[in-house]
């Protein structure tokens, strides 16, 4: 269901902005993505779970806000990253 640290390190890689670059939206949006993404699976085979439902919830409206202040601040990056990532929008 959660990230591996090996996983995690690739997706902090592909979208950071420079060497050591955690904390950018970018790389905060692709890591909830990936983390959206295996939840989604999950509720596949358990289709019950409302309590996981619930974070995943939380994480889509963070991921939400987070593209809404990178379409803000960089529109650009924001067109590039949705792209990138398939996001719907």
């Amino acid at each position: 269901m959660s990230v591996t640290a090996g996983r995690k390190a690739e997706v902090i890689k592909a979208f950071a902005n420079k060497s050591g670059d955690t904390g950018s939206p970018e790389v905060q949006v692709a890591i909830l993505s990936e983390r959206i993404n295996n939840l989604t699976e999950h509720f596949k085979t358990h289709v019950k779970d409302n309590h996981s439902r619930r974070g995943l919830l939380k994480m889509v409206s963070q991921r939400r806000t987070l593209l809404d202040y990178l379409r803000r601040s960089n529109e650009g990056s924001y067109k590039a990253l949705i792209e990138k990532l398939g996001i719907r929008r």
